[in-house]
């Protein structure tokens, strides 16, 4: 876990044309995300679509994110982030388990102190479509950000915490970050993709956090 300073950060949505100011507290992010042979270890399940110990779990919901966060805190002697009641989710901010980030640490990590839609070029950074042979590869096997996390941009979509538009899309949860098969223009600092939190597929996966 990668320990990242308090902060900033400007969101900005393409689709209601709106920008937003979030102030980010002091927390910690996981350098790579969560994989599959962590994930295996922890739940006993391997539902990727490739496999490979070092390869992103992937085909993971929303939910499958939140309760591997419950159940590597509980492995590890922390305080569970989450109460889960069938789809009913509760978030306790003091808790000191795993959790997934919010959308504005995620950015705001993803960013690094770079104003730019990249904090790199984006093949020395990013597995898209345009290097990636249409496969999923192993983390951190590209350069990383100068705060040292890898694969912010590229490999799979990251679950965030946050709802994406309560009003207009109900409880579907926002993703970051582009995936393997995804064009550059999706692979940028900015970009918000969102989906329902029981969806599942080969791109999409999710690295933790945890408070300071």
């Amino acid at each position: 876990m990668v320990p990242l300073p308090a902060g900033v950060v400007t969101l900005a949505d393409r689709r209601t044309q709106r920008r937003w100011s979030v102030s980010v507290a002091a927390f910690r992010l996981a350098s790579v995300p969560v994989t599959q042979a962590s994930y295996g270890a922890v739940t006993g399940a391997w539902p990727s679509a490739a496999r490979g110990d070092r390869l992103p779990v992937e085909s993971v919901s929303w939910f499958d994110a939140v309760r591997y966060c419950n159940a590597l805190s509980l492995v590890e002697g922390l305080a569970p982030a989450y109460a889960v009641e069938g789809e009913h989710v509760e978030w306790d901010v003091t808790a000191d388990g795993y959790r997934l980030p919010t959308e504005a640490e995620w950015e705001y990590a993803c960013r690094a102190g770079t104003t730019g839609p990249r904090y790199g070029p984006l093949d020395e950074i990013a597995w898209y479509r345009g290097n990636s042979g249409e496969r999923i590869h192993e983390v951190g096997s590209l350069r990383p950000n100068a705060w040292g996390l890898h694969d912010m941009l590229g490999n799979v979509w990251d679950w965030c915490w946050d709802v994406y538009d309560a009003e207009v899309y109900g409880s579907y949860r926002v993703l970051r970050g582009g995936g393997w098969f995804d064009e550059q223009w999706s692979c940028r600092a900015s970009v918000r993709r969102r989906s329902h939190p029981t969806f599942q597929v080969d791109d999409v996966g999710f690295r933790l956090a945890r408070n300071a």
